[in-house]
This record gives structure tokens, C-alpha cells and sequence, in this order.
């Protein structure tokens, strides 16, 4: 019979420097499977929802999924939250690359970091055991630099490093957590989260196997996607990567230019995968167990925009962020600014869009030349928009205020300036706009960590049958157009967003094309259960509600599950020109998935009803008023404290 596969947690209290371990029961695992899962857990139980995401109250929460360290396709992500300093809600982004991995490998599930410490400090995990070490040297150090001296103080080039940048420590709401220099936990201001506890880094080695009740069905599983994933959906990431959606999107006439204004750029092409390719592209990377390498490595030696090697190579999202968005046609521009993004830690889509936001205000007269500190701020204009990027993550001018994001640039702008921000619970938008892909749109309204395009679906994948292969076992069996939201397209969104989420609890990556039987046989291998495809349904959607439940808890409700003005509005020219999503269709399509969600029409919080259903009702007790440290203590036996 195999062992019960439990979890152990890392418990940093960075006020007083005392690091304990408690061990997570198979009751929880099983429940909450990780990522999302435990980040809600930890965050409903322990987190006041009404705290200042900067101050000690909230916890930074670092965690593995089911997957994560399996020599496979999908061992290679793992997933970071907390209270979010940008939306004020749940908070969370997964990250792929080998630092999960290695933590995983170090005998560790989780982190939970809390307080505040008194002066800079990185963690040092290894082989079950920690400490904090000073880190006041390396304050103020970009990416590079601070990964190479956390090596060379460790003595191991292998040590795998998560970090803030200055913009991290400047507290910027738009900064990330990056990690191996060039994979980042980009959304939601995780960066200036750990920033605000004067956590400068996380440095991990391990050389433990993680636990696998079927070691030889795992090595089954992986030998078969290594040899068949270019027959599977998973080949277009091994030609031409993300970077494929710059052609595509511009053809299907919503590649976002100029702040969404429009669809169509004349410039693509040289953001193009094939350009990128041909001119400054020198390698490719990859994530631990992960035969695709979809990581394009870039180097350019240029005296105005240079770019390393160690800072890897623009996704699509990034160079849709600083290309066309901002009306840039240069991927010499794009790569740099890349680079400084990473180097500063600073998200690529937040950073791109704040900017495009200002220069539409710009352009607009809403901003004065005197408030850029003599930048003409104009859509093109490259030279502003990397100089905008350093004054971010030094919060110097204008880019103190950027800083904040787009949605608190536009209060400090005024005059309606608010019209103009691309922006869902106050997170911009990823490069997909909702023009063309209707579904898209309403699964990011509702996205309790904001506009986030990594657990929604895209239409345009589900309009062939062929498409349909991932979510047929779900009951998806027809195709719909991108531009429909009937009852039908909804109970689409429903379906694929839940078991999107599913990803965030395993670890596994969104470009992985397993089967749902598969990634049902994969969870059994490693943990010796006889789950189902119904059971880690379940476990999705009742970490989504959890999501939802804080967010409701925080202050966020149904007036948060919007879309914003810009892309309620019909595009100029394209393949979709005059075409928008008419918003009585869109209010009736709100209705149907609050319904089919089981959620609250006015509070949009998880109804009593449906949280039973996903065997939490403690979260609707937290949701009728009582508190935490009551609602723990009055769970019924079996989950009790849920640690073992």
C-alpha cells in the first residue's frame, strides 16, 4: 500500500526570524492539491481580507503543485500569492522554469512568509533545512547581479534563485518576482509584496526526489509525451512559440495597437516570430522536464539597445506590450526593454500598458510635457519608452506615479483619464482582445485575480471540431464562433476556465496538451489515489470560489466583473471592423455564468449552496460573518486543523 501523500510547509516569520515546518494532512493535499488550492487556504484562514497588502498582515505564499519536480512535461511551474497590492483581492501567478522544481527537490510544498523583516533578507532552503541571511549588500542590486553573488556566497553555481529588482523594493504595484533571470511572476504585484517584507530573494538546491507512488507509470507518461507531443497541440510552442500570435492576431484583426485604440498594425511584421527568428534569436531554453523549449534565448549587441543572453527572449505578451501597443515597430526595442524589465523586475504587460496609457493621454492633451519631465510622449517613440521603464523602477517623475499601474495613473491624471485604461479590477489586459474573442472577455470579467488570459479560454481555438480535443471529456463537443455568447459559449467559458485552473493547483503548463484521462493517470502516479477526472474538477473549481470568496471578502463584488470602455467599443479596420461585443448580450452572458457558476447575482460571492456542494462550507461561514480563528476552530473532524 503506498504512503499517504501529505505536503510540508515552511513557515518564515520574517518579524522575529523564527522558521518552523508543519506538515500538510492527505485530507488537505487531496482537497486542495496545491497552488491556488493551498494560496486560498492560507489566505482565507490567515489573512484579514480587509489588510493593507503592504503592511505585516498579509502573507506572501510560495507553493508547489502535484506536478512540480516530476522528471516530466509539467514538472517545472510552480505558483506565488497573497493579498494582491494591485487589485486589493486574491492575488497569485505561476512561473515555469527550475526554481519549483528545486524547491519541491529541497523537501519543501510551501512557504508562508510573515511580518516584516527589520532589514533586507534572502532565504537559503536546502535539503529539508533554511535560514535568513542578511541581505542589505544586495539591496538596490538588479537581477544579474544578484543571482551571481547569492551563487558565489553559496558556493553553487546550481542554486536556483527567486528575486525582486529595485522596482520590487521601490514597492512599484506593478512589480514582479522574477526567477532564473528570465521567467517571471508577472501579474497581480507579487514583487512589491515580497518587497514590503524586505525579502530580497529566495535561493533553493535540492537533492531529493520528490515522492511518486508509480515512478515507472510517470516514466511511462513522460517517454510518451517526449516522443508525441509534436503530434499534439504542445508542437506549435516547439516551432514558433508565443511569438506566432503577432502574425495571428494582427490577421485576425486583434493584435492591440496603440493602447487598443486599434487591431491592425502596419509594423508587425517586425515583431514577427519569423523576423525575431532570423535576426536576433541565438538559442532556445527550456523548464525543467520539459522536452518543447518554447523559450526563445536572445542576444543583440547594439549600443543603444543591447540585450544578454541570460535575460532570455521576449514572450508574445512582451513584445505586444512594448510593439504594438505603444506603436513600435523595432524588436530591438522590444528584447531591450525585456531585458530592463527583468533586470528591474518589473511586469512586461503592466509596464507596456501604463505607458501606452500615458501616451494616449499625451497625445490627447490630458498630460502636460511638464508632467513627463520633457518627454514627448507619443505613440512611436521608443527612446520615451525605455526611459520610462528606468524611471519606473526608480519611481523618479513621472514614472513614480506610472509605478502604480494604469488604473491609479488615470485617478492621478483625471479628466475621465479612466476612459482610456485597459484595465479589469485594476490589472491591464494581456495582448488578446475581447473583440475577437468573446469568450475570452467574459472569462477575464470575471477572473478573480483580474485580467489574466492564463485561465481563460480563447476562441479561437474552440471553433473546429479538432479544436475541441482538451475539453470533449468535459462535454464540449460543438464548436462555436469566436463572436458568439449564447447560453452554449458560456457554459464553454465555464468549463474551460475550471479546468484551466486546474494547471494552478498542479503545476502543470497550459502548453502541455495532455489528455484529461492523462493528467487524471499522472495525479494517481504521483500520489497513489484513485482521483478522477469529476474529483480534481472539483478541486479547480473549489480553489476558483475560494478565490472569489476573498475577493468578495476584500470589498470586490459584481461591479468588478466588467470589461473596460475601450474594448466595448468597435475597432476601425480589420478583419473584425465595426464589430464589437453588444452589451446587453454581454450582461445576459454575465447572468447565465453567475448562474451556471453557482455564485450570487447581486454579491457575486459562492453561494452557501454551492460551497457545500465543494465540501467547504467553513468558506461561507468566513462569507456570513464570522471569523477565521471561530470558523477553524468549529471544522468538522477530519479536516481539523488540516495540518498533520
Amino acid at each position: 500500500m503506498a504512503e499517504e501523500f501529505t505536503g510540508v510547509c515552511l513557515r518564515v516569520n520574517l518579524t522575529t526570524g523564527q522558521l518552523t515546518t508543519e506538515t500538510y494532512s492527505s485530507i488537505l493535499m487531496r482537497r486542495y492539491l496545491g497552488g491556488w488550492g493551498l494560496i486560498g487556504y492560507h489566505l482565507l484562514r490567515e489573512v484579514p481580507p480587509q489588510c493593507d497588502p503592504l503592511g505585516p498582515e498579509n502573507k506572501l505564499i510560495v507553493t508547489s503543485g502535484i506536478m512540480t519536480g516530476q522528471p516530466l512535461a509539467g514538472g517545472g511551474r510552480h505558483m506565488i500569492g497573497g493579498k494582491s497590492p494591485l487589485t486589493g483581492g486574491f492575488g497569485a501567478g505561476e512561473c515555469g522554469g527550475f526554481f519549483g522544481a528545486e524547491l519541491k527537490r529541497a523537501g519543501f510544498t510551501s512557504i508562508v512568509f510573515e511580518g516584516i523583516s527589520p532589514t533586507p533578507v534572502y532565504l537559503w532552503v536546502h535539503d529539508g533545512q533554511a535560514e535568513l541571511r542578511p541581505a542589505e549588500h544586495l539591496w538596490g542590486h538588479e537581477a544579474l547581479e544578484t543571482e551571481q553573488q547569492i551563487r558565489d556566497e553559496l558556493g553553487d553555481r546550481l542554486v536556483r534563485v527567486a528575486q525582486i529588482g529595485p522596482a520590487g523594493e521601490r514597492l512599484a504595484r506593478i512589480a514582479n518576482i522574477i526567477h532564473d533571470l528570465n521567467r517571471a511572476v508577472g501579474r497581480t504585484g507579487m514583487g512589491a509584496l515580497m518587497g514590503s517584507k524586505r525579502l530580497k530573494a529566495i535561493a533553493v538546491r535540492g537533492k531529493q526526489r520528490p515522492s511518486t507512488a508509480d515512478p515507472e507509470r510517470i516514466s511511462e507518461l513522460g517517454k510518451w509525451f517526449r516522443d508525441h507531443y509534436k503530434e499534439t497541440g504542445s508542437a506549435v510552442f516547439s516551432t514558433l512559440a508565443t511569438l506566432r500570435m503577432v502574425r495571428n492576431n494582427n490577421n485576425f484583426g486583434g493584435l492591440p495597437t496603440r493602447n487598443f485604440q486599434e487591431g491592425v498594425f502596419e509594423g508587425f511584421e517586425k515583431l514577427s516570430a519569423e523576423h525575431q527568428l532570423e535576426t536576433v534569436t541565438v538559442g532556445r531554453d527550456t523548464c525543467f522536464g520539459c522536452p518543447i523549449r518554447c523559450k526563445w534565448v536572445v542576444k543583440i549587441e547594439d549600443d543603444k539597445y543591447p540585450v544578454r543572453p541570460e535575460y532570455g527572449g521576449p514572450e508574445y505578451e512582451t513584445t505586444g506590450s512594448f510593439g504594438s501597443l505603444c506603436g513600435i515597430d523595432n524588436n530591438y526595442v522590444t528584447c531591450h526593454a525585456n531585458e530592463l524589465c527583468n533586470a528591474y523586475g518589473l511586469d512586461t504587460i503592466g509596464m507596456g500598458s501604463v505607458i501606452a496609457v500615458a501616451m494616449e493621454c499625451y497625445e490627447r492633451g490630458l498630460l502636460t510635457r511638464e508632467q513627463t519631465d520633457g518627454l514627448e510622449l507619443v505613440f512611436g517613440n521608443a527612446d520615451a519608452v525605455i526611459e520610462l521603464i528606468h524611471r519606473t523602477a526608480r519611481r523618479e517623475g513621472l514614472g513614480h506615479v506610472l509605478a502604480e499601474g494604469s488604473a491609479r495613473l488615470a485617478e492621478w491624471i483625471g479628466q475621465g483619464a479612466e476612459r482610456y485604461t485597459v484595465t479589469i479590477k485594476k490589472q491591464d489586459l494581456a495582448m488578446h482582445d475581447p473583440r475577437i474573442k468573446y469568450g475570452h472577455g467574459l472569462g477575464i470579467a470575471v477572473s478573480p485575480t483580474g485580467a489574466d488570459h492564463m485561465h481563460s479560454l480563447h476562441d479561437n481555438a474552440y471553433q473546429t471540431v479538432g479544436g475541441l480535443a482538451e475539453i470533449e471529456p468535459l462535454g464540449v463537443i460543438e464548436p462555436l464562433p469566436f463572436d458568439d455568447l449564447s447560453p452554449a459559449k458560456v457554459r464553454m467559458v465555464r468549463q474551460v476556465i475550471i479546468w484551466r485552473t486546474l494547471d494552478n493547483l498542479t503545476g502543470i503548463c497550459m502548453f502541455h496538451s495532455w489528455t484529461v484521462q492523462q493528467k487524471v493517470d499522472l495525479i494517481n502516479a504521483v500520489t497513489g489515489w484513485s482521483t478522477s477526472a469529476l474529483e480534481l474538477w472539483q478541486a479547480s473549481e473549489r480553489a476558483y470560489n475560494m478565490a472569489r470568496a476573498f475577493n468578495t471578502l476584500a470589498g470586490l463584488s459584481a461591479a468588478d466583473d466588467r470589461l473596460p470602455e475601450r474594448v466595448m467599443e468597435p475597432l476601425p479596420e480589420g478583419a473584425v471592423a465595426g464589430k464589437v461585443i453588444p452589451r446587453e448580450v454581454f450582461a445576459e452572458a454575465l447572468v447565465k455564468l453567475y448562474a451556471m457558476m453557482g455564485w450570487d447575482p447581486v454579491t457575486a460571492a459562492p453561494t452557501r449552496i454551492k460551497l457545500e456542494e465543494l465540501d467547504i462550507p467553513w468558506v461561507a461561514d468566513l462569507l456570513e460573518g464570522k471569523k477565521a480563528q471561530d470558523v477553524m476552530r468549529e471544522r468538522p473532524e477530519g479536516e481539523g486543523d488540516a495540518f498533520g
